[in-house]
């Protein structure tokens, strides 16, 4: 594990995305009475923020960091759902992979919910959009 403690405690965010692709069935499903198993958006949105917390659990020599604030937004799309996840920060590291972590637990969470109606959900183009703070300051996808 890389030693931080000589770093600065700044203020951090970063946002990833990522997308789950569903049959047309789901999304009608999600845009109108919901899937069987219950209410996939808003499960999908509370296992991505506890998923930012567990981070350094699941990710080996990923640094445990204060979570102060994470936002996972899901938009149902007409081929699958979109997902975006902010994390921010006061501390040593960034939080590029509580991030990703978000955004991916929330979208297995998804398909975990639709798998009843769609067993072909595909999870796709997981990426870090942005992140700010830190000796290296502020980077955005092109």
């Amino acid at each position: 594990m890389v030693d931080v403690s000589g770093k600065e405690v700044t203020a951090r965010s970063a946002t990833a995305s990522g997308r789950v692709v569903v049959a047309p069935e789901v999304v009608a499903l999600l845009r109108g009475e919901g899937v069987p198993k219950g209410d996939a958006i808003a499960v999908a949105r509370i296992a991505g923020i506890q998923a930012a917390k567990r981070t350094p659990d699941l990710v080996p020599l990923c640094h445990p960091v204060g979570v102060h604030g994470a936002t996972v937004d899901l938009e149902v799309q007409d081929d699958g759902v979109a997902i975006t996840a902010t994390v921010r920060t006061a501390d040593r590291t960034g939080v590029e992979m509580e991030a990703l972590t978000c955004v991916t637990v929330a979208a297995l969470t998804l398909v975990d919910m639709v798998k009843a109606v769609d067993k072909g959900a595909v999870i796709t183009d997981v990426r870090v959009e942005h992140k700010a703070g830190g000796r290296s300051g502020e980077w955005r996808r092109a």
